[in-house]
């Protein structure tokens, strides 16, 4: 029985009547088939009511079979170097769309077709030689019909290829000669040696050179490249023109080649330079450094990107990222989908990313079918609508000709597309490993396949080209590879040039970092941060927290934590710094005490005051982030690394939060500087403290930031008042050197009247990092010690005991410990009887294990410790057990014989 008698006339009338009031009510299919129907309704020689209905039902079925190839071409694709190019696919036989050969020379009307007559035979040509050749598109999930529409022209226009000139065809065969016998070449020279190699793979190399010097024709002047360790050597020899003698250098593992800090793997280390293919300029290409945490990278070159285009302020059109992803690591890592989440969003577009998916088709040891879930590795791409290129890793044409597309569809519509190029691992994960353990017949199919050069090279010869300039030209490679082996390697990239060259690189302890502001300009600037436009309505609490804030500043008395934090913004601003603070509801502030963005009751608009007040080439940007930790973090990371004048904040929702940023905690914002001598300026703000709200919204785990520390590679402090953290912020740029810090800022302190400063403080002193007890020292026989929101506690304790003879000492900085200024605060104590560290984390966690041995050293005596014992998670559920906690630390932080 035919298809169509098993379908009920009125239903499909029905349906039929929906598709011409709303086309996308119906299926895909349907749409195809009522526009194949219309076609053949609209025949100019006949009226509607002529049409024969056998020749209608034909010509639906012509327009759903476009729709279809459109759709699924893919599936019948020849992309997969390992297996046998499909024949056919059932759900595009001709008898699904009730036609069969006899109808291949019959004319049909078209839609959104090339032709607007063309018999079956020619709409199948095109059809299977744009989607089903060395090409398989997936792009009918795009939305927008325009998009969709410039893709089908581009591709059905050309049949999804390009004809390359015989010049340009040599360059792909020396790229690819390139490519091989660099990997060949190491082999040699340093068997046995964890290399990561590109074979199997090497038409990577001419679509990189084609997306640089496509990139270099356009207005791109940086391209901003993310990559594991999978053919990184090579891409930075061959793309990047690192001097291939430093490569071997670093093969050779030589002592003197120089480099700062504990370095890294060579398969880790990122490089940059200018580079000058065919084209109207010069293009600067940046590989960022990345460590064995695949796709970790991801966000820290979107970060990087962003702050590029801000600087240049044209957006996506001068500056490129380009991510290169595995193909299990793109359908396995989380952060791959939240980066491309980030894609569309105000705060952290860049233009559209160019991803290439370097299908190997294998992960470690682990095949598709037990690495994901979906048909190809690059579903995830499908969640943003960007159009995806999968590709037959052995036709370096084909590729080149999808980078090509790929590329200009990014720069038309700012959108990310995807180049999924399949091809294979030739050797195992590293050289030492034997593949054929684990996956014995793929690997007995890759062990006499021949490299692509090779079979690139035979094919030009097949179309004409000269043997023997083929090897000529493979000679010339394997010279300069020799060449290369003999020579000294090149001085290395410093690591503090062109922007970074003010910065320095050492770490110094110095006491004379100005960040006092005078009491003018405070006041002025305060004065015009709180100003709103004419005719803006806030909402009626906003009225009445702005004036509550213009009444501090003109007493200069009860300056919050909030305010003092919008002073030191509105100061560096003035000063010409660029400011950026993102995170989740950073501009109101979780806490509701920012309020750095007021909203119009009447339009939504919203306000930032803080960007009136910014010098020109500085800006204000204040930037609510999806809930995203670990892409986010990794952003801001990246973003820094760009603007050492600039203070890039990132704060968590809670302190607790930056646990899912972990990664880029430990392998970027910890170690990259002694890893990869990449100074960082970035700011984490960690709401922590204990107020009884369980153990998710108390730690930030200080023992945590603690741990990392080490050799001065970050700055973590916990500041108590309003003017501390007003000049720990302004230090951050007076310094001479950029160190990564940590906050652990308050909660309940942001509301807490105690925890208030004059504008005297900001207009005078610094940053404090150990704070003296201003009590009279002669009757103190007992001193405590501790840092943060337990002060106050503290200090509220010992006024209701009434204990004149106990001195509170804060230590606002944590990492690196002023030893000298903590001994000056305690000396004039003389001989203490009691010497307690207090805090309100568990034994084993807060700052005790760090700062105990470090306190012995300065007092000479080891501290008591008071606090929680140890607890496996940081803090407990129940308020009332909270606050019964509590109070038996403070009671016991005051069990303390009384002094005479």
């Amino acid at each position: 029985m035919p298809f169509s008698a098993q379908l009920d006339p009125t239903w499909i009338d029905a349906l039929y009547q929906r598709w011409l009031e709303d086309p996308s009510s119906v299926g895909c299919d349907w749409q195809g088939f009522f526009e194949g129907f219309e076609v053949g309704n609209e025949s100019p020689s006949c009226p509607r009511t002529c049409v024969d209905p056998a020749f209608a039902l034909k010509q639906s079925g012509v327009q759903s079979l476009i729709y279809r190839y459109r759709d699924i071409g893919h599936l019948l694709a020849c992309t997969d170097p390992l297996k046998p190019c499909p024949i056919n696919h059932p759900l595009l036989d001709l008898s699904v769309f009730g036609l069969s050969e006899a109808d291949l020379d019959t004319v049909f009307h078209t839609r959104r077709f090339s032709k607007e007559h063309a018999t079956l035979r020619e709409i199948l040509a095109v059809m299977r030689e744009t989607y089903c050749g060395a090409i398989g598109v997936e792009f009918m999930h795009i939305q927008d019909p325009e998009q969709r529409q410039w893709l089908k022209d581009r591709m059905e226009g050309t049949r999804n290829r390009t004809e390359f000139s015989e010049q340009r065809k040599w360059q792909i065969l020396q790229q690819l000669q390139e490519a091989a016998l660099f990997e060949a070449f190491l082999h040699r020279k340093f068997l046995g040696q964890k290399r990561f190699s590109l074979e199997g793979a090497e038409t990577l190399i001419p679509v990189l050179h084609d997306i640089v010097t496509a990139s270099n024709q356009r207005e791109i002047k940086d391209l901003v490249l993310g990559m594991a360790h999978r053919g990184r050597l090579n891409v930075l020899a061959n793309i990047f023109k690192k001097p291939l003698e430093n490569i071997f250098a670093e093969f050779k593992d030589n002592l003197e080649y120089a480099f700062v800090g504990e370095g890294d793997v060579k398969y880790h280390k990122g490089f940059s330079r200018d580079v000058a293919p065919l084209g109207r300029h010069g293009i600067h290409l940046s590989m960022a450094s990345n460590p064995s945490h695949l796709e970790a990278v991801d966000p820290v070159v979107e970060g990087k990107a962003r702050a590029r285009q801000d600087y240049h302020g044209t957006g996506g059109d001068e500056v490129l990222p380009v991510l290169i992803h595995g193909d299990a690591a793109f359908a396995g890592q989380g952060v791959v989908a939240e980066v491309l989440n980030l894609s569309q969003l105000e705060g952290y577009s860049t233009g559209g990313t160019l991803h290439i998916v370097l299908n190997n088709q294998i992960g470690f040891t682990t095949l598709p079918p037990e690495a994901r879930s979906t048909h190809y590795a690059t579903d995830v791409a499908k969640m943003l609508q960007a159009p995806v290129f999968h590709v037959h890793g052995e036709n370096p044409e084909a590729a080149v000709h999808a980078a090509s597309l790929a590329l200009d569809y990014r720069c038309r519509y700012g959108r990310d597309a995807v180049i999924d190029l399949i091809c294979y691992r030739r050797q195992g994960h590293s050289e030492a490993d034997e593949p054929a353990f684990t996956q014995p017949l793929m690997y007995e199919r890759i062990k006499d396949r021949p490299p692509v050069h090779e079979l690139y090279a035979g094919h030009l010869v097949g179309e004409g080209a000269d043997k023997a300039r083929v090897e000529t030209q493979a000679q010339e490679i394997e010279q300069r590879l020799e060449q290369a082996l003999e020579r000294d390697q090149q001085p290395a990239d410093a690591g503090h040039e062109g922007k970074w060259s003010e910065i320095q690189r050492e770490f110094t302890v110095s006491d004379d970092v100005r960040t006092a502001v005078d009491l003018d300009t405070l006041r002025n600037l305060g004065r015009r941060i709180h100003q709103l436009p004419e005719g803006f309505e806030p909402h009626p609490k906003i009225v009445k927290f702005l004036e509550r804030r213009r009444e501090a500043l003109d007493t200069g008395d009860e300056i919050d934590w909030a305010l003092a934090e919008a002073l030191s913004f509105a100061t560096l601003l003035d000063e010409g710094h660029t400011v950026r603070l993102s995170g989740q509801d950073s501009r109101r502030g979780t806490f509701n005490q920012r309020h750095a963005a007021i909203v119009d009751l009447n339009t939504g608009e919203p306000f930032l005051p803080l960007a009136q007040v910014a010098a020109e080439g500085a800006a204000f940007h204040c930037h609510n982030s999806m809930l995203s930790e670990f892409a986010v973090l990794g952003f801001e990371y990246g973003y820094s690394l760009e603007v050492p004048q600039g203070l890039v904040i990132w704060e968590a929702q809670f302190g607790d939060f930056a646990n899912g940023a972990q990664v880029i905690i430990d392998q970027f914002i910890a170690s990259s500087g002694s890893k990869w001598d990449r100074s960082c300026g970035l700011v984490m703000f960690l709401p922590h403290g204990y107020e009884g709200q369980g153990a998710e919204h108390s730690s930030a785990r200080i023992e945590r930031f603690l741990q990392l520390c080490a050799h001065e590679n970050m700055q973590v402090c916990y500041p108590s008042t309003p003017a501390q953290i007003f000049h720990l912020l302004r230090r951050q740029l007076k310094q001479p050197f950029r160190r990564p810090l940590i906050v652990f800022t308050p909660k309940s302190l942001l509301r807490h009247p105690a925890c208030r400063s004059n504008l005297e403080d900001l207009a005078g002193g610094r940053f404090e990092e150990v704070i003296a007890d201003p009590i009279e020292p002669g009757p103190v026989k007992s001193l405590l010690l501790c840092s943060g929101k337990i002060y106050y506690d503290l200090m509220e304790k010992r006024a209701e005991l009434g204990r004149k003879d106990v001195a509170l000492v804060r230590i606002e900085q944590l990492y690196p410990l002023h030893r000298e200024r903590l001994a000056e605060v305690v000396a004039p104590y003389g001989e203490l009887e009691h010497a307690v560290w207090v805090q309100e984390e568990p034994r084993n966690n807060g700052a005790w294990s760090h700062i105990a041995p470090q306190l012995t050293r300065v007092l000479g005596r080891h501290p008591r410790y008071v606090g929680r014992q140890v607890a496996a998670a940081p803090a407990v559920g129940s308020h009332r057990q909270h606050k019964q906690q509590q109070e038996a630390l403070l009671e016991e932080a005051f069990n303390l014989p009384k002094g005479k």
